[in-house]
């Protein structure tokens, strides 16, 4: 990003030629030739840079840096002079200052000063949104029941540990958010986070993507490349679906969680790292253990701080402000103006069971704002499954309107689930024959 500059120099020479290559660079400028004048421009218009004149008539360089100082604090000064001493020097740079120059300046250290200037400018802008990130990760793991208020003081009490952490619980709870939340409320908050997805890589790119390689340590290595532990130092790690990690590179994940520090590929120079780990797994790690796919010296090393997701069947009374919330989300985010949801559909999102969690409510969410032509959502902005509810299938919640091929499809498959799939249970619970149910799951063109 290419900043504003504003000149102010009493010597219009000095102003065209700062000018000339400002402007060649990229930069929009302006000049003034009076520390009065660059006061007023500044007024009318907040530049990202100032550069000044020490030396001039009426308000010299100082005064200018603190008025500009103390209008926009955020504003980068550099300041300028033919007469520069140590003491001026000092004294600018501790009146907020970046830089003190003396003249005649270079075209090139005059570019690479301000690049440097807009170098920090970005950093800020960075900042800023981590900040701003930060409040809306953590906006984005709602509830008010009991478990959930359980899990926002863990990420308080845990944020600043280095301890590893574990997040256990079933795929779209809210793990990854739950990551990011305790990573974005500690000190390391200013710092990466970085992520990898244990499951969505080959196994033979794993251990690159984690420790990166040396030039040259297999064919395509045309240049060193950074793993994810060197990228996320003095952050924080996410290992997603930790249960994935192949198990011949679980030792060497040990080694980096026991003793900092790890080799790339094709080297064996050590690099110490300072990372926070958080592991996720929705698989029950001690049951890998049992299987022999997962070692238990690391589990432990990783189990330091568990933390356990629940699932959205276990804390139904945070679904109203959860579909609040999602209303408001898809709302902003599609330019809609859905108002809320009727009672009966709020009901009907209620009895559901919920096997995709808290993932599944936002996406159904999601779509029946987009689709939705009410000023309300009603139980016809939702998919006929719902109707059923956590119930027994024997009784079924039915949503009327409904066509009877509607109801009977659900019915059927509803019962095959009851009874794991198998058709002769299903079919006497049903009254029909394990025939009937052949047929409509041919007619449903599913595979038996």
């Amino acid at each position: 990003m290419k900043y504003s500059v504003l000149v102010v120099d009493d010597d219009k020479l000095v102003n065209e030629f700062m000018l000339e290559t400002l402007r060649r660079a990229g930069y929009e400028c302006d000049a003034a030739l009076s520390g009065e004048e660059g006061l007023e421009k500044f007024r009318r218009r907040c530049f990202d840079i100032v550069l000044t004149d020490l030396k001039m008539r009426g308000l010299d360089g100082i005064d200018v840096l603190d008025r500009i100082k103390h209008q926009a604090p955020d504003t980068m000064v550099a300041i300028m002079t033919a007469y520069g001493t140590v003491e001026t020097a000092v004294s600018a740079i501790k009146k907020g200052a970046y830089d003190f120059l003396l003249k005649p300046v270079l075209p090139e250290t005059l570019e690479l000063m301000v690049n440097r200037m807009s170098e920090i400018l970005d950093l800020r802008t960075q900042n800023e949104i981590l900040r701003k990130d930060l409040a809306h990760r953590f906006q984005n793991i709602i509830g008010k029941s009991s478990v959930m208020k359980e899990v926002f003081d863990l990420i308080r009490s845990v944020a600043d540990a280095r301890s590893t952490v574990l997040l256990t619980g079933e795929s779209g709870t809210g793990k990854e958010l739950v990551a990011r939340a305790i990573h974005y409320t500690s000190s390391r908050c200013q710092n990466p986070f970085i992520k990898l997805n244990c499951a969505a890589l080959p196994e033979t790119l794993v251990e690159a993507e984690l420790f990166g390689y040396e030039k040259g340590a297999f064919t395509d290595a045309k240049k060193t490349n950074r793993g994810r532990f060197e990228l996320a130092d003095e952050g924080t790690l996410l290992l997603d679906e930790i249960s994935e990690m192949p198990f011949n590179l679980q030792s060497k994940l040990l080694r980096v969680v026991q003793e900092r520090e790890f080799d790339r590929f094709g080297s064996s120079k050590p690099i110490s790292v300072d990372v926070r780990i958080i592991a996720t797994s929705n698989r029950n790690l001690k049951e890998c253990i049992a299987a022999g796919k997962f070692r238990e010296d690391l589990y432990y090393r990783l189990n330091v701080i568990p933390v356990h997701m629940p699932p959205l069947k276990d804390h139904k009374e945070d679904i109203p402000i959860l579909v609040e919330h999602f209303i408001d989300k898809y709302n902003q985010e599609n330019n809609k103006s859905i108002r809320g949801i009727r009672q009966q559909a709020l009901r009907l999102l209620v009895k559901y069971h919920w096997p995709g969690n808290v993932r599944e409510l936002e996406n159904l969410i999601e779509r029946a704002v987009v689709t939705s032509r009410d000023e309300y959502l009603t139980e016809d902005d939702f998919p006929p499954e719902l109707s059923f509810g956590e119930v027994d299938v024997g009784t079924p919640i039915f949503r009327i309107p409904m066509k009877l091929e509607e109801g009977s499809r659900y019915l059927i498959l509803k019962t095959l689930e009851k009874f794991t799939g198998n058709k002769t249970k299903a079919a006497e619970a049903l009254g029909i024959t394990p025939r009937t149910i052949r047929n409509k799951l041919a007619e449903y063109q599913m595979i038996e």
